[in-house]
């Protein structure tokens, strides 16, 4: 009878387990998909304009949940029905298979639905050092296996824009230099570290990337000299 009542036990935490997977791979092909749906109805140029692998990439993917926390997710799934803002434009890292909008500002909210602009530096499209915040547990875990020289793409209305990043390091929350403004067109992506700390993370991991047509090798060295100056103040 004891044996019984714990396999019936452990088959329902089993079941109750596949819902959980279950509504959340539902939730991640139709739910999280609303936003990039919407900007790709607004936008149909931009995303027509893109290679014909990123434009189905974009769309028909759902989210990978295989690296968020639990907690993420249930997160996510709520903030679907409350954030139905449109987002400013599309965030694809094609080695680590992210494809998630852009919202603007950075609250809590914003960040469960998706990554959101950093208010203070550049608008989409606009010149300067654009920040890009996203949590360490959803969207932006991936970063983690991001190196120098991958690629990035901002899908923004009117056009794609490519970036390849130049630098990665890790700072502190304090060092707020990361996201000064710069003379190249910058991508800068934000997001907390160690990946896996239990708890506030203290430190914030920085993927710093500039954009094709501007001298990256040039723009590189530029980004690295006042890194270091910075550093050395700090």
């Amino acid at each position: 009878m004891a044996i019984n009542r714990v396999e019936r036990i452990l088959l329902a935490i089993g079941l109750s387990l596949l819902a959980v997977w279950v509504a959340a791979r539902f939730h991640g092909r139709f739910g999280s998909q609303a936003a990039i749906r919407q900007f790709a109805a607004e936008n149909p140029r931009a995303l027509a304009d893109a290679v014909p692998s990123s434009l189905e990439l974009t769309l028909d993917s759902p989210v990978d949940f295989r690296l968020w926390s639990g907690q993420r997710i249930s997160a996510y799934k709520d903030s679907l029905t409350k954030k139905t803002d449109a987002p400013l434009a599309i965030l694809r890292i094609p080695k680590i298979d992210v494809v998630v909008p852009v919202f603007n500002d950075t609250d809590e909210l914003t960040l469960n639905r998706g990554v959101g602009r950093i208010v203070g530096t550049a608008q989409v499209g606009q010149p300067g050092n654009l920040g890009i915040a996203g949590h360490r547990d959803g969207f932006f875990r991936g970063l983690q296996s991001v190196g120098q020289g991958d690629v990035i793409e901002l899908v923004r209305p009117g056009s794609t824009d490519k970036y390849f990043v130049t630098a990665i390091q890790v700072v502190s929350p304090e060092d707020t230099y990361v996201l000064e403004p710069t003379s190249v067109p910058t991508l800068t992506l934000v997001t907390c570290f160690p990946f896996y700390f239990v708890g506030h993370a203290p430190k914030r991991y920085i993927v710093t990337a500039v954009r094709k047509g501007t001298n990256e090798q040039s723009a590189s060295a530029d980004l690295e000299t006042s890194f270091a100056g910075k550093n050395e103040k700090n």
